[in-house]
């Protein structure tokens, strides 16, 4: 791929701890440009997951997308970065999000308010990578004078939000380096998140740039018919917590609401229009995988991170991917 148009991996989630090492090492030989490490939870850890990734490449950006700004103290969570990000220099992005709200409430975690809980830790986090001394009692976060012993030393971490709604997306624009859209996002959402990224930039003042990644649920296979069914399930699964405003965007939230209402995941998995994987995933045969991924960037993507669903299947499907898809881009 071109730096214009970077191509990426998602790796981690359900893909074992064990498996990442050769998935990762596969995918920098087959010429991908960037490996995110998703952190669902309670599945392969992302910060963790990035080591072995960055331990077991050499050249290829990383990316931690996204970890929850509540599961970790900010300041921790800087010391985790800047532990990477001194030894493997210029390699590192790191996402920060709230996470999926079932997940943080099996942990108890409920922050008051959301909005402040993104903004502190990212401002923070970003002013402990640079060195200085955070003394701060927030809305959600508290700072006693805190410092890293060994910040950063070369480039600055990129540090980007993984949003969904419009509120936190303006937040994005003003304070983040770059957002991070969830798997499920359609072709109007991207467009539509530009927008309000750019709304928060304005309102920050910020002119420098803002590369927006977009997570996509994928599978490949010259049976595009069962390409698209492996991928339906896995929507299935993202979408069985309801609406939000991806959903919102296309279109869709009564109809998502009223199937989770009656079964969740297997209603959903049966009762939703083929149309939804034709629109909200990259799913189908080597050139419509293609095609789709295209759209992304005509849609204002700067890169795309495609997530396999056929996590047993890892590194074949890299290949497939780079012999067949990758070429077309």
């Amino acid at each position: 791929m071109t730096a214009e148009n970077p191509i990426g991996l998602v790796l981690g989630s359900a893909v074992a701890p064990e498996d990442v090492p050769g998935a990762a090492a596969t995918a920098e030989a087959c010429g991908f440009d960037e490996l995110w490490l998703a952190e669902d939870y309670f599945f392969t850890g992302g910060i963790a997951g990035a080591s072995l990734v960055l331990g077991n490449t050499s050249n290829i950006t990383v990316g931690i997308g996204v970890v929850s700004a509540v599961a970790r103290h900010p300041a921790l969570l800087a010391m985790e970065l800047s532990t990477l990000a001194r030894v493997y220099e210029d390699r590192l992005i790191a996402g920060i999000g709230l996470g999926v709200p079932a997940w943080g409430r099996q942990m108890g975690l409920h922050p008051r308010s959301p909005l402040s809980a993104l903004r502190e830790c990212v401002t923070t986090t970003k002013s402990l990578l640079r060195g200085e001394t955070v003394d701060l009692r927030g809305d959600v976060f508290a700072f006693n004078d805190v410092n890293l012993v060994y910040p950063e030393t070369g480039t600055p971490t990129p540090i980007r939000m993984g949003v969904i709604g419009p509120k936190m997306l303006q937040l994005s624009g003003e304070v983040a380096d770059g957002s991070v859209l969830s798997v499920s996002a359609g072709h109007d959402y991207v467009r539509w998140a530009k927008a309000r990224i750019e709304e928060g930039r304005a309102r920050g003042g910020r002119t420098d740039a803002h590369p927006i990644t977009v997570f996509a649920i994928y599978a490949v296979d010259e049976d595009g018919a069962a390409a698209r069914a492996s991928a339906r399930a896995k929507l299935a699964f993202y979408r069985q917590n309801g609406s939000n405003g991806l959903t919102d965007v296309y279109g869709i939230s009564d109809q998502m609401d009223a199937l989770v209402k009656q079964g969740g995941y297997e209603a959903i998995l049966q009762g939703m229009p083929e149309q939804w994987v034709e629109d909200l995933t990259i799913a189908g045969t080597p050139e419509e995988c293609a095609a789709k991924i295209s759209a992304f960037y005509a849609a204002g993507a700067d890169s795309v991170a495609l997530f396999p669903v056929a996590t047993d299947r890892t590194e074949e499907i890299i290949r497939l991917t780079a012999d067949q898809v990758l070429p077309r881009l």
